[in-house]
């Protein structure tokens, strides 16, 4: 596993605001100990889950999963408010916990904004107030579907092994996983191969998943590959959160087609980042149709409204030990990609927009006059952002707030007015420190 340099910060719950200040602290961001919220929880019985399910079962207080497990033969997992899940540690400390929702079961995880259900590191659930988590302690969720993809049924959804089991995608694109709602999904991801292998098990996996599944106000944090990544379907989601994730934010693939409202990305510079080729491979968006860069009946063409993407504060605070800058765009659409985007703000990247290969586009059904773009060297290039206005590009070495009241995450950050999912409710959280 990966050695990461992680960062933490506070809620953006304005009650949980300290006087601390980044200007006065080199140590702002450091990974504090665990928050008042774990201890308590800590106490809770634990129940180990070591088999697949296969009937309906119903999850409470501290749930540990011993390796992959599946929910499927027509099963529902419930997981009532409040629960937390922890993957348990191999030898080596790494937990490769992972819950997936095959094609033959259902999810029910509704939380509440005061309740969240919580996927989270084992370290944090020790008891102990003065541990921290690093990403790679659990390993994933994943959901698995019958909506339309472009890649064969028999597709084994990334991450996984060879399996019948986990093959997602097929006709049904009112296909429905369940519901997920409220739910946080902290510390996660892992990697079978190797650094940027392309078989990495992501913080939110969502393959072949149909329209009649419910995904809002889910937030996925410190994760070691992507936070949110969709291999086709047709899910829509809602109130999505993405904090310090070490690759992409968000990840499109394989004929994805469904809606995407009301989004936050938020980078952490101290966090470790893919590389590719020697350079950031890092995106607030990366989209692709397919790896190949093919063009196929179905695309991957999602739609996304109210989207706020915030990178890092100036351009000088790019360097890095890698050979090239630690992000590398805003939102990337490549390989025979498209995406209509309506009511976004991207500062804080390189690159704001770019799109890039035969086939690309920013689909000329976006609503240009309500997409804000800043970008260190370059605002936007490629095919279908000439239509984005003039006055609402920005080339600057410092981040646009774009009316935001800062475009960097502290202690004081404020997302207002882009706080259309109540960013700044109490099912968010980004402060590990013990609460006296």
């Amino acid at each position: 596993m990966r050695k990461l340099t992680l960062i933490a910060a506070a809620a953006l719950s304005l009650t949980a605001c300290q006087n601390d200040s980044l200007a006065d602290s080199s140590n702002a961001f450091d990974m504090k100990s665990t928050s008042a919220e774990y201890i308590t929880a800590s106490a809770l019985p634990v129940t180990t889950v070591n088999a697949d399910i296969t009937s309906n079962t119903t999850w409470s207080g501290v749930i540990e999963l011993d390796g992959n497990i599946s929910v499927r033969d027509g099963a529902t997992l419930t997981i009532q408010p409040g629960t937390f899940i922890k993957a348990k540690p191999n030898a080596a400390g790494e937990g490769r916990g992972v819950l997936i929702v095959t094609k033959t079961g259902k999810i029910n995880a509704t939380g509440t904004e005061t309740q969240p259900i919580i996927f989270t590191s084992y370290r944090l659930l020790d008891g102990n107030e003065d541990t921290t988590a690093v990403p790679g302690d659990f390993g994933g969720v994943m959901l698995l579907g019958d909506a339309p993809t472009n890649v064969p049924t028999t597709t084994v959804v990334e991450g996984l092994p060879q399996n019948s089991q986990f093959y997602f995608g097929g006709t049904n694109s009112g296909h429905t996983a369940g519901t997920m709602k409220y739910v946080r999904i902290e510390f996660a991801g892992y990697d079978f191969v190797g650094a940027n292998s392309g078989n990495e098990i992501n913080g939110l996996t969502v393959a072949g998943v149909g329209s009649g599944t419910t995904l809002d106000h889910i937030q996925v944090s410190y994760g070691q590959d992507d936070s949110f990544e969709f291999f086709g379907g047709t899910v829509n989601a809602t109130n999505l959160v993405s904090f310090a994730s070490e690759d992409d934010n968000f990840d499109f693939d394989n004929g994805y087609t469904g809606t995407i409202t009301c989004a936050l990305a938020l980078a952490d510079l101290s966090s470790d980042h893919t590389v590719s080729g020697g350079v950031s491979d890092t995106n607030g968006i990366e989209l692709d149709n397919n790896a190949g860069g093919t063009s196929t009946t179905l695309l991957t063409h999602p739609v996304i409204n109210n989207l706020t993407i915030v990178g890092t504060r100036t351009n000088s605070m790019l360097s890095s030990p890698l050979s090239g800058p630690v992000y590398e765009n805003g939102i990337h659409i490549r390989r025979n990609g498209r995406l209509t985007l309506n009511d976004a703000v991207i500062t804080g990247y390189p690159t704001g927009i770019k799109v890039e290969g035969s086939g690309s586009e920013l689909s000329s059904a976006s609503t240009y006059s309500s997409i804000k773009v800043h970008g260190f060297t370059t605002a936007v290039t490629g095919l279908g952002t000439a239509g984005i206005p003039a006055a609402n590009l920005v080339v600057n070495p410092t981040a646009n707030a774009f009316g935001m009241s800062s475009p960097f995450f502290s202690l004081t950050w404020n997302v207002s007015p882009r706080n259309c999912g109540n960013f700044q409710g109490t099912w968010t959280k980004y402060d590990f420190s013990i609460v006296e």
